[in-house]
């Protein structure tokens, strides 16, 4: 047989030749998606509305209907998941004056890998006077998963933004653990042209033994990295140090608010991650952070 199954003496069908699996490539999900956003004159209101849309594969943006007009996406990846080799691209931009919430439909998923990562590069950028909220739910990196995740903003000085990624290392309340894995985390932040913030976090191999480490994450499986642009920064730190508690820091570099926040586990996390993210924003977080 031409696909590498042959019949056995009892008429069924016999295990896979091993060299025609081999042979054969995986299937891998692929998406991308885009979209350009700015404010419409309706009357004596000036709404933000989609101008351009795309999106193709796996990956897709949905726009809620908000009450008082609020622009909202919700980013979709329809493959439920990603596994090594799938690869993500998702681009937005926010012309001036424009406001823009993005958001996730759930946590994201990266499941165990045969060896390459999953990758997704997120490119954002924010108008003169825009406002730009990035608030992706976590992401769950289950045994085995393995992830490459880039964030690049192009914000004016006069914009406001606030961004968050978060990692969640399994679900200890289903009983899971991470032994082996790796991610890489790349942020690369400019203002005017001008680059003001820079990290790039990779944990790989043992992640269970390293965890436990004191200058990685001292037992905890769990953090986010919060990044704030906008008027009165300087005067929210105070507040934000309060919420974040013993296990996060705040303080404000060249006019960013940067914050960090370890947890035990995913539920540890939201419990002090959702009052920061609602204190910074300066307005309820999306609905589906409550689904």
């Amino acid at each position: 047989m031409t696909d590498g199954l042959s019949a056995n003496r009892s008429g069924g069908i016999a295990e896979p030749d091993a060299r025609s699996v081999h042979a054969t490539s995986l299937q891998r999900a692929r998406g991308r998606a885009s979209a350009l956003v700015g404010p419409v004159r309706r009357g004596d209101a000036e709404p933000t509305a989609i101008r351009r849309l795309h999106q193709a594969g796996c990956l897709k943006l949905r726009f809620p209907r908000l009450p008082g007009g609020a622009c909202e996406a919700v980013v979709i990846n329809t493959s439920g998941g990603l596994t090594g080799g799938d690869h993500l691209d998702l681009a937005l931009c926010v012309e001036p004056r424009g406001v823009l919430t993005v958001t996730t439909q759930a946590c994201e998923r990266i499941y165990r890998s045969r060896g390459d990562a999953a990758d997704m590069n997120v490119s954002l950028v924010v108008g003169p006077g825009a406002t730009l909220s990035y608030l992706p739910q976590e992401t769950i990196l289950f045994d085995g998963g393995r992830l490459s995740r880039s964030l690049d903003v192009e914000a004016r000085a006069d914009s406001r933004f606030l961004l968050v990624e978060s990692v969640v290392l399994g679900r200890t309340a289903m009983g899971e653990t991470v032994r082996e894995g790796e991610i890489r985390d790349r942020w690369r932040v400019r203002r005017d042209g001008r680059l003001v913030f820079a990290d790039h976090l990779r944990l790989a191999g043992a992640l269970g033994e390293r965890m436990t480490e004191g200058a990685v994450l001292d037992g905890a499986a769990s953090w986010s990295t919060i990044l704030h642009q906008g008027p009165g920064a300087d005067e929210l730190v105070p507040r934000l140090r309060e919420i974040l508690g013993d296990h996060g820091g705040a303080s404000l570099v060249d006019g960013l608010l940067v914050a960090r926040l370890v947890a035990a586990d995913g539920y540890a996390l939201r419990q002090r991650l959702m009052p920061a993210l609602a204190l910074l924003a300066q307005a309820p977080l999306p609905r589906v952070w409550s689904l």
